[in-house]
C-alpha cells in the first residue's frame, strides 16, 4: 500500500500547464490511459473564441468523456490480461482520475473563471482525501475531493469549484466533495473521525501547493500528534461495529470491503500506521518491528487478492458493487483465472482462497493490535473479574499484556508437545494466546509430524481440548486458524476455508464443522434444555462423549471432492479414529456415524414417519439405542450448525417424533408397529376429543374414514376435519386456516368433494400466494369426500401472521371455484432471483416400493422454484396417479419432494417401464418449468 507521486502543479506563467505525475506502476503506459498534451490540444479546438461558459463546459465535457472512455476500457482490457495484477489496477484508475479532476480545474480556473491579479485570498487547493486519496480505486469507487481555500470562501473559488462539479458530474463520477478552510478542517477532524481519517490521506492534486503543505503541518502539530489512543479506539469500535453488522463469522455471501477479513480491515491498519508512525508504505511496518518479512507478503498477498476481486466485482457488475452475491461469485472465478477441477467447481476454489486470505488478515490485526498495546498506545484488555475467572500459568509459561506465551522461546521448541500444552493452557485459565506465541506455532507446523500424531500424549492432550475443559469452540478456532488443527489431522486441511456453493450452508466447512462442536458443548453444559429437551436428555442420561465430539469434527471430512463425502468420509474416520486412541468398538461407531449423518434427517423430512414402515425401517438400520441417541445429538448439532434460522420448531418436531418412535420399536420390538393399533389408538383419542359429539354423529365420522387417515393426520387435526366435514355439502368448499406454532407453520385443512387433480389445484393455490409447503397429507373418504391438509410457511420459512390469513384464504378460495387459473397466474411469477441462477442442481427421481407397505414412494430432487409442487402434481395428477400425502424438504435452492402414491386401481407403481415413462413426464415438466423460470 504505496502511495503514488503528487500531482505537480507547473509554474504560474505556463498557463493551462497542471501535469500530472504518473505513477511508477501501471497495469499499461500511461499514454494509452490518458493522452493529457492530445486531450488539452482537443478541448482547445473544440472551443471557439467567442464560446460561452456553456459551450467551454459542454466541449471540455465531451472531450474529457471520450478520453475517459478510452482509458477505462484500455485498463479493462489489460487488467482482463492479467487479472491478478490489482495494484496496478487501481493505480490506473486513480491516474485517469487524476487527469480528469485536473484537466476540469484547469478549464474551470483558467478558461471559465480566469483571475489576472489574484489576491492572497484567491487560491484554491484540490485535494483528493478517503480512498481516492490513498490512491487505490476500483473501477467505480466514488470520488472524494476537498477543496481547500485559505480563508472563507470566495466568489472565485466558489465558481472554479462549482464548474469542476458540474464537469465532474457529467461525466458520470460520483464526487464526494468539501470546501473548507485549514481551521474547518482542523475544528472538523477533532469532531468526527470519520473526517479525520478521510484527512490523514490526503494527497494534493492541483492548485496552491503550498495551502496543501499549511494543512498537513496543521493536522500533524495540532490534531494528530497526542491523540493516537483515541484515534485507534475509535477505529477499533467502528471496525467492531461493522463486523457485527456484517456477521462476526466468515459468511458465504461475503462484502469484500466492509466484511471481516476484508479490505477496510487492512485499510484499517494502514490508517492506523499512518497516524501512529506516519508511514507512507505498508512495507515499513517491517523496518519497525510490527510485522516480520514473511507476515508482511501475507499482507501483501491478501491486498492484492482482495483488490483483486474488488475491481472484478465491479467491472462484471457495471457498477460500484462490494457484496459478492452467489451470482457473481461465478463471474470473478472465471475471470481470475479459476477452474473446474477436483470434483469442485472453480467458483468453490475461487471462495476458498477468499476465506483463507480473510482468516490471514484477522491474524495480522491481532498480531498488529498486540504490538500497540505493548507500546501502550492501545488500551490492553479489561481485567474486570480477573481474580475470579483466571488461574497461575503453569512453569513454561507467562503472561503478556494479559494473553498467554511462552517463558523461554528455545524451551518452549525442545518439546514439539508444547505446540498443543499452550492451547490446553488458554482453556484452563481462560486466557488468550498472545501473538508472538501464534508466530512461532505457525512458523514451526512442521514439527508436527507422523511421530507426534501417534504419540499417545499429544493424542490425550487434543482429546482434551474438545473433552476437558468445557469451551472446545475456541481452542479448534484457533489452531484451525493457526493451521494447527489441519497438521494434526492432514486429513482435515483440504476442507480448511471450503465454501460449498449453495444457498443453505451459511458457513464454510471447517466453520460448519466448529459451530457443531459448539452446539454440543452448550447442549452438554445444559444451555439448551428448553429448547432441544430430547438431545439435552440424552447427554444428561450419558453417552460415549469421545465419540459424539470424534464423529462430529469428522462427518464433514470427505466434502469436496467427486465421491458421496458420507462414505468417503466414513473411510477416512477409519484411519482417523484409531489414531486418535479409540477403541475398536469406539471406531466403528465413528465411522458408523459419519456414513450415516444424513440419515436421520433424511428420514425426518423426506419420509413419513407416521407409516410404521419408516419407523421399522430406519429401525433396523440404526439398530440399538445407544447409536440412535447418538446419531440423534449428531443430527441436531448438524442442523443447527448449517445457519442461523435452519433450525426450527418443525425439524425439532419431526426429529423428536422420530427418535420417540425408533426408541419405543427398539425397546418393545418392530413386531408391535402396525397399522391396525395406531388406528385403534387414533380413533379412540378421537373420542375422547369429541365427547360432547352425538353418539351417532362420531360413529358416523369415524366410519368414514380409511385406514391411512388415522395413521396419518394427529387427533387436533382430525377433530379440525370432524368439524369441517360435519354437514358439509357436494358442492361446498371449506377451508381452515390457523397457525400450528407446535411445528412452526400455518395448518390449512380442506374438505371437499373429491375430484381428480384436486391435490395439484391446492398446490398451485398455495404456490399464487408465496406459500412454501414443508408436508401435506390428503385421504379420501368413504362418501366421497377429500380432506387435505397443508403445513405452509411465508417466504422466510416462519408462519404466516395472522393478518395476513384472510387473503391466504381469499387466494385459495379464487383458485377453488376457478376464477384463477394457477398455471397461467403462475407463469409470470415462477422466476429464479438472478442471484441464485448459477446454482447447479441435478435432477434424481427415485421409485422406492419397500419403504411403505400400500404405497409407491416417488423422491423427486431437483432445483428449487416457486411453481415446483405444482407441476409436479399436476404431472402426477395426469398420470392418473392417487397422492396420499407430500413430504417437502429445501436445501438452500435444492428442494427434495416426496410423493406416496397409488395408481387409479389402488395399486403400487411396481412395472418398471411405467416407473420409466412417468419418470419422463416428471423430467419434462421440470425442463419446462426451468427454462419458464429462467434458472441455469
Amino acid at each position: 500500500m504505496t502511495l503514488p507521486q503528487e500531482v505537480s502543479a507547473a509554474p504560474a506563467s505556463d498557463q493551462l500547464r497542471h501535469t500530472v505525475a504518473a505513477p511508477a506502476e501501471l497495469i499499461c503506459p500511461a499514454i494509452e490511459i490518458f493522452d493529457e498534451n492530445g486531450v488539452r490540444a482537443a478541448i482547445e479546438a473544440a472551443c471557439g473564441a467567442g464560446d460561452t461558459g456553456g459551450d467551454i463546459r459542454a466541449a471540455t465535457v465531451r472531450c474529457l468523456n471520450e478520453a475517459q472512455k478510452r482509458g477505462r476500457a484500455r485498463i479493462k482490457e489489460a487488467f482482463q490480461a492479467d487479472p491478478l495484477k490489482a495494484r496496478a489496477t487501481t493505480r490506473a484508475y486513480t491516474y485517469l482520475t487524476d487527469c480528469l479532476v485536473t484537466m476540469a480545474f484547469e478549464v474551470a480556473s483558467e478558461r471559465l473563471h480566469k483571475v489576472h491579479t489574484p489576491t492572497t485570498g484567491e487560491r484554491l487547493s484540490v485535494l483528493a482525501v478517503g480512498g481516492y486519496g490513498r490512491a487505490e480505486m476500483a473501477p467505480f469507487s466514488d470520488v472524494d475531493l476537498l477543496f481547500l481555500t485559505p480563508y472563507k470562501i470566495t466568489a472565485w473559488a466558489e465558481s472554479v469549484i462549482e464548474s469542476m462539479l458540474y464537469i465532474l458530474w457529467d461525466l458520470r463520477l460520483k464526487v464526494g466533495h468539501a470546501s473548507r478552510t485549514v481551521k474547518d478542517c482542523l475544528r472538523l477532524g477533532k469532531e468526527d473521525y470519520t473526517i479525520r481519517t478521510a484527512l490523514l490521506e490526503n494527497r494534493f492534486l492541483v492548485g496552491d501547493a503550498a495551502l496543501a503543505d499549511e494543512l498537513n503541518t496543521v493536522l500533524t502539530s495540532q490534531l494528530f500528534a497526542n491523540s493516537a489512543s483515541e484515534f485507534i479506539e475509535a477505529k477499533l469500535a467502528e471496525r467492531g461495529e461493522r463486523h457485527r453488522k456484517q456477521g462476526l463469522r466468515y459468511v458465504v455471501e461475503p462484502n469484500v470491503k466492509e466484511g471481516k477479513g476484508g479490505l477496510r480491515d487492512l485499510q484499517s491498519l494502514f490508517w492506523i500506521a499512518k497516524y501512529i508512525h506516519g508511514v507512507q508504505d505498508t512495507g515499513e511496518l517491517v523496518r519497525l518491528g510490527v510485522f516480520t518479512r514473511e507476515e508482511y507478503h501475507s499482507f501483501e498477498r491478501a491486498e492484492r487478492f482482495l483488490w483483486a476481486t474488488r475491481c472484478h466485482l465491479h467491472l462484471i457488475a457495471g457498477r460500484a458493487t462490494e457484496q459478492l452475491t452467489f451470482d457473481l461469485q461465478v463471474e470473478v472465478a472465471d475471470a481470475m483465472g479459476y477452474t473446474d477441477h477436483g470434483g469442485r467447481r472453480a467458483v468453490e476454489h475461487f471462495m476458498q482462497a477468499y476465506f483463507r486470505h480473510a482468516t490471514r488478515v484477522g491474524e495480522l490485526t491481532r498480531i498488529f493490535l498486540t504490538k500497540l498495546e505493548a507500546s501502550h498506545v492501545k488500551k490492553a484488555p479489561s481485567l474486570v473479574g480477573f481474580f475470579r475467572r483466571r488461574k497461575r500459568v503453569k512453569p513454561g509459561y507467562k503472561l503478556v499484556q494479559n494473553r498467554l506465551t511462552y517463558a523461554s522461546e528455545a524451551a518452549f521448541l525442545s518439546d514439539k508437545l508444547n505446540l498443543l500444552r499452550i492451547f490446553e493452557e488458554g482453556l484452563r485459565t481462560g486466557y488468550l494466546i498472545h501473538p508472538d506465541a501464534m508466530r512461532i506455532i505457525t512458523a514451526n507446523l512442521d514439527l508436527i509430524d507422523d511421530e507426534m500424531r501417534a504419540d499417545k500424549e499429544a493424542v490425550r492432550l487434543f482429546l482434551g481440548l474438545m473433552l476437558k475443559h468445557g469451551n472446545p469452540e475456541r481452542a479448534l478456532r484457533r489452531m484451525n486458524e493457526l493451521g494447527v488443527l489441519a497438521a494434526f489431522i492432514p486429513e482435515f486441511e483440504p476442507i480448511v476455508a471450503m465454501m460449498q456453493f449453495n444457498m443453505y450452508h451459511a458457513y464454510t466447512v471447517d466453520e460448519h464443522t466448529i459451530q457443531c462442536i459448539k452446539t454440543l458443548a452448550r447442549i452438554e453444559h445444559g444451555e439448551l434444555v428448553e429448547e432441544l429437551p430430547v438431545a439435552s436428555g440424552i447427554l444428561k442420561e450419558g453417552v460415549n462423549r469421545k465419540v459424539l465430539y470424534v464423529a462430529l469434527l469428522l462427518h464433514d471430512i470427505g466434502k469436496g471432492r467427486p465421491e458421496d463425502h458420507s462414505i468417503l468420509g466414513a473411510q477416512i474416520a477409519r484411519k482417523v479414529a484409531p489414531r486418535l486412541g479409540l477403541k475398536k468398538s469406539e471406531c466403528e461407531t465413528v465411522e458408523w456415524l459419519v456414513r450415516n449423518h444424513l440419515l436421520m434427517s433424511d428420514m425426518a423430512q423426506k419420509r413419513d414417519i407416521s407409516d410404521p414402515a419408516t419407523i421399522r425401517g430406519f429401525a433396523k438400520q440404526v439398530a440399538t439405542r445407544e447409536r440412535l441417541d447418538l446419531l440423534t445429538v449428531l443430527t441436531v448439532c448438524d442442523i443447527r450448525g448449517v445457519g442461523p434460522g435452519v433450525w426450527n420448531n418443525w425439524k425439532a418436531t419431526l426429529l423428536r417424533s422420530l427418535h420417540q418412535e425408533t426408541a419405543e420399536a427398539l425397546e418393545t420390538g418392530l413386531a408391535d408397529l402396525n397399522r391396525g393399533k395406531r388406528e385403534a389408538e387414533a380413533k379412540r383419542a378421537l373420542r375422547e376429543a369429541l365427547s360432547d359429539w352425538d353418539p351417532k354423529a362420531l360413529r358416523e365420522e369415524i366410519k368414514r374414514h380409511y385406514g391411512p387417515y388415522w395413521q396419518g393426520l394427529d387427533t387436533e387435526s382430525q377433530v379440525k376435519m370432524a368439524h369441517l366435514l360435519k354437514g358439509i355439502r357436494v358442492d361446498e368448499i371449506r377451508i381452515d386456516v390457523l397457525p400450528d406454532d407446535a411445528h412452526d407453520a400455518t395448518r390449512v385443512c380442506f374438505c371437499m368433494a373429491d375430484h381428480p387433480g384436486i391435490f395439484s389445484r391446492l398446490a398451485g393455490a398455495l404456490a399464487l400466494v408465496g406459500a412454501n409447503v414443508v408436508d401435506a397429507r390428503t385421504y379420501t373418504t368413504a362418501d366421497g369426500f377429500i380432506t387435505t391438509v397443508f403445513w405452509i410457511q411465508d417466504s422466510e420459512h416462519h408462519p404466516y401472521e395472522i393478518s395476513r390469513l384472510p387473503r391466504l384464504r381469499q387466494m385459495i378460495e379464487r383458485t377453488l371455484k376457478g376464477e384463477v387459473i394457477a398455471g397461467q397466474a403462475l407463469a409470470s411469477r415462477d422466476k429464479v432471483k438472478k442471484r441464485e441462477r448459477e446454482f447447479r442442481v441435478p435432477t434424481n427421481i427415485t421409485f422406492d416400493n419397500d419403504g411403505s407397505e400400500i404405497y409407491t414412494i416417488i423422491e423427486v430432487d431437483t432445483r428449487d422454484r416457486p411453481g415446483l409442487l405444482f407441476d409436479l402434481t399436476r404431472t402426477l395428477a395426469n398420470a392418473n396417479m392417487n397422492i396420499a400425502s407430500a413430504q417437502i424438504a429445501t436445501y438452500g435452492v435444492q428442494a427434495v419432494d416426496v410423493f406416496y402414491v397409488k395408481d387409479m386401481f389402488g395399486l403400487k407403481l411396481y412395472a418398471e417401464s411405467k416407473q420409466r415413462a412417468l419418470e419422463a413426464k416428471l423430467r419434462d415438466a421440470i425442463e419446462k418449468g426451468v427454462e419458464r423460470a429462467g434458472a441455469a
